[in-house]
This record gives C-alpha cells, sequence and structure tokens, in this order.
C-alpha cells in the first residue's frame, strides 16, 4: 500500500523539512498544498529535511480543489482534534486498499470546517489532554500517524534492522 501525506497550506518550513524527511525515511509522498507560508528555497526548510529532499517523492497543489481532483479514489484521512475517531482504532493496512492519503491542516489554523463536515467520516484523532494544550507540533503528528499506519502494515518495504560493521566492537556484537 502506498501511504502519502498532504500538508495544507502549510506555514513553517521547519515543520515541513521534518515532515520531508520522514517521508523519505518511510517511502512516503508529500504533498504541498498552496499557498506555502514560504519558499521552498528556504534554507531553514533545507537545513530541516537535510540532503535527503532528493529522496522525497514531492506534488505540489495549487489549491484544495485541486488536491481533491488528483485525490480521485484514493482513501483520505483528515487528521484533527475534532472528532471522536482515534487514529489507532483505524485499519490503516487494508489490502483491498492501494493509496491512503493522510491530510493535515495548517499550523495555526488547522483544515477548513467545511473540509472537516464534509468529510466527518474520515476525521481521524489522536487522543491528547485539550485543557492543556491547543494541538501538537505537526511533524510530531505526522510521525505517529505514520508510523502507525506503517506498523499495521507490518513496516513493508522498510529496514527492520541496521548492522553496523564498521568497527571490530560491533563485529564482535553481531551489530
Amino acid at each position: 500500500m502506498k501511504n502519502h501525506i498532504a500538508l495544507f497550506e502549510p506555514l513553517m518550513p521547519a515543520n515541513t523539512g521534518n515532515i520531508a524527511r520522514t517521508c523519505a525515511a518511510t517511502n512516503t509522498a508529500l504533498h504541498l498544498i498552496e499557498p506555502l507560508g514560504f519558499s521552498t528555497d528556504d534554507k531553514m526548510l533545507k537545513r530541516a529535511g537535510l540532503d535527503y529532499w532528493h529522496n522525497v517523492e514531492i506534488y505540489y497543489h495549487k489549491n484544495l480543489d485541486a488536491f481533491m481532483e488528483w485525490l480521485g479514489e484514493r482513501r483520505l484521512y483528515l487528521i484533527t482534534k475534532f472528532t471522536p475517531h482515534v487514529y489507532s482504532e483505524v485499519n490503516l493496512a487494508d489490502e483491498s486498499i492501494e493509496e491512503q492519503v493522510f491530510i493535515f491542516g495548517k499550523e495555526t489554523t488547522g483544515l477548513p470546517i467545511e473540509f472537516m463536515e464534509a468529510h466527518q467520516d474520515q476525521c481521524l484523532r489522536i487522543p491528547m489532554n485539550d485543557e492543556h494544550v491547543r494541538s501538537l507540533n505537526l511533524s510530531n503528528t505526522a510521525n505517529i500517524i505514520i508510523f502507525e499506519a506503517l506498523r499495521q502494515q507490518q513496516f513493508k518495504g522498510l529496514e527492520k534492522v541496521h548492522h553496523y560493521r564498521d568497527t571490530e566492537k560491533a563485529r564482535q556484537l553481531e551489530w
């Protein structure tokens, strides 16, 4: 199954860069829905993504309508705190689905309320104490969701063990 992360009008280059790095590490496609609050040439964005940008499968969409046109029949999940549906209680490894997309709202205002209302059955929440914080950091949230999907998918296509063999001690320990 192919996983996608979509960011709706992201504002902070460091968050987008961190998410891009996660996408490179997990073979996840990244979709940026414009307008962006930064230039993709931004050095903060490049620094957060380090030298992984060439490994990111990245798509740009002019707006939410253009993204939805691209989406077609792919499965869509909206990540928001405004739903009772918990992300870990959903089957994110459904083999009848070829591709699924997790869309995250902008850091300051989230996803448009009309969009969430139109797709309320597809909204997922990460449980948290809403009295103490307004929201979780965007890049942390994206990591939580994508790694739950990958866990359910048995981390297919990812290296589960990495061996270090550059030193005598590593060879002794069979690293």
